[in-house]
């Protein structure tokens, strides 16, 4: 995955770059004002704060490098023709990674119903939040992925979301844009399919599953036939 990039620092009242799971940096609403005023500074600040955050997101969507930039590119477009609409009822974090979700089902889907073999980049995942620290284990997380790549777009995200990157089921609704009950049935389906595939992989013997939900509002962080996401079923 591409680098970190460096956080402004020339203008006044930029945000440092935004980090996954602690909400948005200071200086957030002046630099929305200023994207809804169109100003290509603000326009800057706000892509260099959160493309980091954004980019390991549409990584774990898609399964790798496939499509990244390219995904990365449109987000941050369709984040600036509709930053007018965006009212403070949520966290701009949140509301970019909503635009990003509805980015990646959309290649998603365009991809078609044919599994793909999931590409090792070994380098990107390495970056990744998974933070992967042998050769084998990435290896496994790249198993991981290519399992990912049998599930609906719409459970896919789900399953990513809380069980990789460990949101909470009221956030991921405010994301897909559905309600809290159609995501809680979305991440059971998912969470079956993928370690039905996990029991029937002799890869995944003796190891334990690099995936596991942050459970709250209400979860129990395994799927109601006892598969948690931990281990194999």
């Amino acid at each position: 995955m591409a680098g970190r990039a460096a956080a402004p620092t020339s203008a006044p009242g930029n945000p440092t770059e935004a980090e996954p799971g602690h909400g948005d940096p200071p200086g957030t609403d002046a630099l929305v004002a200023g994207c809804c005023r169109g100003e290509p500074q603000a326009q800057g600040a706000l892509y260099r704060a959160y493309r980091s955050q954004i980019l390991g997101h549409l990584y774990r969507l898609l399964g790798g490098p496939h499509d990244l930039e390219d995904a990365l590119q449109d987000t941050f477009v369709e984040a600036f023709r509709s930053i007018g609409k965006f009212r403070g009822d949520a966290k701009l974090s949140t509301w970019l990674h909503g635009i990003a979700v509805h980015i990646a089902l959309r290649r998603l889907r365009s991809r078609g119903r044919q599994p793909r073999e999931a590409a090792v980049d070994e380098s990107a995942l390495a970056a990744d939040a998974l933070q992967a620290r042998t050769v084998e284990a990435r290896r496994q997380v790249a198993r991981v992925f290519a399992i990912l790549e049998h599930l609906p777009p719409k459970k896919r995200v789900v399953f990513v979301l809380h069980e990789i990157d460990g949101l909470p089921l009221t956030e991921i609704a405010q994301m897909v844009g559905a309600p809290q009950i159609t995501v809680r049935t979305r991440l059971h389906y998912a969470r079956k399919e993928f370690f039905r595939r996990v029991a029937q992989d002799p890869a995944f013997d003796g190891y334990e599953i690099p995936v596991g939900g942050a459970g709250g509002d209400g979860d129990d962080g395994g799927a109601a036939d006892g598969n948690g996401a931990g281990g194999r079923p």
